[in-house]
């Protein structure tokens, strides 16, 4: 049995999706019911599906400073970082703290992979890299990490988590015990991860990749949308942010079942589930609103969805955001924390893009369309491939 955390403050978030660079595009997109997937136009080669991709990518470019860094996915990582005046906050705890209290701790599921795929492309007549991505530091799964660490001058612990689709949901429980158990002050939490083409064609491969916009807990859904994010997050001890939303629980679970289909009864699931409630001295009644895994995936949502009717009252509403963004794999974590927060600070429920007819599995739980009600304590499912399952509980601080 779970004992029940210390809640912590997360005192700044940001993110940057399809939906645009920021809190508030987020919540504008969210509330109006406006997606950002596009058709495929990134690909080396042709691939009919759409995806979520992030405007100004490409016109990014990272300090000199730092420009042994350079590639895709740490321009994603510090256009990131710029948005909602979120690398201001994370210097100011470093001040604050000192550069070795505050621990980093980052997911992603492909890291830098998009810059070796570039290299391996374009050998040279003795198969070797082209001389610009000579630089074994952006090959590697930690780059992410290692570069926003050099970024923002942090030297206390630095992890980089990679549990595919779960990644930056299970940052916030490494967070949480890095600091319980005194290794930390603060924590600077989130995750980043850029479309490539092993993402692209390897879910292509495995038939997972709808030639349409994806339709989360649609009767005809198709598969997923892959996309693209960046997001962090500060958690503090609640004494230096009582006014801020927070992380009241966690859970993390593993099906142990197959290497990429879920549990048909979702087992692990519902662990991660249990388990988040009852770190954040939970019941089912209080959750106001769930942000679902919901991946349009046959089989994941059929899942998710029995579970949710099950578990949870009819009061409670659900739904899933992938409609809007794709799906961000390691980043789709924190994309959807950073959903869940705006949900409790701005009293809206985000609808069910894509979806005109449920699952038969779905209960009335699910929010169709974007809905005003207060929201108090919200969700985030994050169930990656081969059943890594985690869940996050956020609550509204006390008046």
């Amino acid at each position: 049995m779970s004992v029940p955390i210390q809640p912590l403050a997360v005192s700044a978030y940001t993110v940057t999706s399809a939906l645009g660079q920021g809190l508030e595009s987020h919540l504008a997109a969210l509330s109006t019911g406006h997606g950002g997937l596009r058709e495929n136009d990134f690909s080396s080669a042709p691939l009919a599906c759409w995806i979520g991709r992030v405007d100004g990518v490409e016109d990014a470019a990272l300090p000199a400073a730092h420009a042994a860094w350079e590639c895709r996915n740490n321009r994603l990582a510090w256009l990131g970082l710029q948005q909602d005046g979120f690398i201001e906050r994370a210097l100011d705890a470093r001040q604050r703290y000192g550069a070795a209290r505050v621990a980093l701790v980052l997911g992603t599921s492909t890291a830098s992979i998009g810059a070796t795929e570039e290299g391996y492309r374009h050998l040279d007549s003795d198969g070797r890299m082209p001389a610009e991505l000579r630089r074994p530091p952006i090959h590697a799964p930690h780059s992410l990490a290692a570069f926003v660490a050099e970024a923002l001058g942090l030297e206390g612990p630095c992890l980089t988590v990679s549990t595919a689709c779960s990644s930056s949901a299970k940052v916030f429980a490494t967070a949480e015990r890095l600091m319980r158990l005194g290794l930390a002050d603060a924590a600077i939490v989130g995750g980043v991860d850029t479309l490539c083409d092993s993402v692209l064609f390897g879910f292509n491969a495995l038939e997972l990749v709808s030639p349409e916009p994806c339709r989360p807990f649609d009767q005809a859904r198709g598969g997923i949308s892959i996309g693209e994010a960046a997001g962090f997050a500060l958690l503090e001890r609640v004494a230096s942010a009582p006014a801020a939303s927070r992380l009241l629980g966690y859970g993390e679970a593993s099906d142990a079942h197959h290497m990429s289909t879920p549990h048909p009864e979702g087992l692990g699931a519902e662990l991660a589930l249990r388990d988040a409630l009852a770190r954040g001295g939970l019941r089912a009644e209080q959750v106001d609103y769930i942000n679902l895994h919901g991946t349009a995936s046959l089989k994941n949502d059929e899942v998710e969805a029995a579970l949710i009717t099950r578990a949870f009252p009819t009061h409670t509403r659900a739904s899933s955001t992938k409609g809007f963004t794709g799906h961000t794999l390691g980043a789709a974590g924190i994309l959807e924390a950073a959903v869940a927060l705006l949900a409790i600070r701005h009293n809206v429920i985000p609808g069910n893009l894509g979806c005109t007819h449920p699952d038969e599995a779905c209960g009335p739980q699910l929010a169709l369309r974007s809905e005003q009600r207060a929201v108090n304590v919200a969700l985030s499912n994050s169930f990656g491939f081969g059943g890594n399952n985690a869940c996050l509980a956020f609550g509204r601080a006390p008046a």
